[in-house]
C-alpha cells in the first residue's frame, strides 16, 4: 500500500489563515510516502506570497512533487515575459518537469503553464518525450504518476491527446491536476484521473476547501476526498478504481 497526498490551489496571498496549521497536519497524520501539489501556490506570485508557500513546503511530509499553476507567474508585470518562472524556481522548485522515484513508484511533474497560454494550459512533444524517458525505466509493478496543473478533462488542455497518448503507452497509473478548484475523480484512456479542489483559499466554487489521499495497492487505486468543515478536517466521498482496468 502506498499513501500519496494530493493538494492543490493554495493560492497563498488569498487564503484563510487558520486553513493553512490545519491542513498541514491533517497532511502530515496521513503519512504519505510522497506529496504532490499541482500548482497555484500562490495568488499573484509575489515574492510574499512565495515566502508563504516556502514555508508550507517545508512543512509537509517530505518529498514533494510540485509543478507550477497559472497564478504561480507574474501577471500584469514585465518579469512574465522576461523570467517567468525565475521566482517560482527560487522558492519552490529549480526544475520545472521534475522526477520522483521512491521504492514502489514513480513520479514525474509536467509544466503545463507556458507564460503565453494562462487559462488552458499546454502540453508539447517534449513532455511527451520526458514522460517516455521517466518512465521507461520503470519496473513493471511501479506506481506510475503524473502531476501537472491543468485536467485532460474536456479540450481546454492543448495537447491533451498527446498526453494521453503518451500516459498510455507508458502504463501511468495516476494523473492528478488541480486549477478547477473542484475535486473529481474519473478514468480517462485507462488512468485514474484525480482533480484535487482548493486546499486553503478564499476561491471555493460550491465546495468546501479540500485535499486528496490516494492510497495504491496491487489491485487497487482508493481516492479519499478530505474537506474542511467546522469541526476540522472530515472524511468525505471515497472512491475505488482497480488498476487490472489499465490498457495493456
Amino acid at each position: 500500500m502506498l499513501t500519496i497526498a494530493h493538494l492543490s490551489d493554495l493560492h497563498l496571498g488569498a487564503h484563510e489563515p487558520d486553513s493553512v496549521p490545519a491542513l498541514l497536519a491533517d497532511v502530515t497524520a496521513a503519512a504519505p510516502v510522497l506529496t504532490v501539489v499541482t500548482g497555484d501556490w500562490t495568488m499573484r506570485a509575489r515574492p510574499r506570497e512565495f515566502a508563504l508557500a516556502k514555508a508550507v513546503l517545508d512543512a509537509l511530509p517530505q518529498p514533494v512533487l510540485t509543478v507550477t499553476g497559472n497564478h504561480d507567474l507574474p501577471l500584469l508585470s514585465p518579469l512574465r515575459l522576461a523570467e517567468p518562472y525565475e521566482r517560482y524556481r527560487a522558492w519552490i522548485h529549480r526544475d520545472l518537469d521534475p522526477a520522483v522515484r521512491l521504492p514502489g513508484l514513480v513520479g514525474l511533474g509536467l509544466q503545463s503553464m507556458p507564460r503565453w497560454r494562462w487559462k488552458d494550459g499546454l502540453i508539447t512533444g517534449r513532455h511527451v518525450d520526458r514522460i517516455a524517458e521517466v518512465f521507461g525505466s520503470a519496473a513493471e509493478s511501479d506506481v506510475k504518476l503524473i502531476a501537472l496543473h491543468h485536467p485532460p478533462i474536456g479540450v481546454s488542455l492543448a495537447g491533451r491527446g498527446r498526453l494521453l497518448r503518451a500516459a498510455r503507452a507508458a502504463g501511468v497509473d495516476l494523473v492528478l491536476a488541480g486549477h478547477t478548484h473542484v475535486p473529481d475523480v474519473r478514468r480517462i484512456d485507462g488512468a485514474a484521473v484525480v482533480v484535487a479542489g482548493t486546499a486553503t483559499s478564499h476561491r471555493t466554487r460550491g465546495t468546501a476547501r479540500s485535499w486528496s489521499l490516494i492510497r495504491v495497492d496491487a489491485e487497487a487505486i482508493t481516492v479519499t476526498e478530505r474537506y474542511s468543515g467546522e469541526r476540522g478536517w472530515e472524511t468525505g466521498r471515497i472512491m475505488t478504481l482497480l488498476r487490472s482496468l489499465r490498457p495493456v
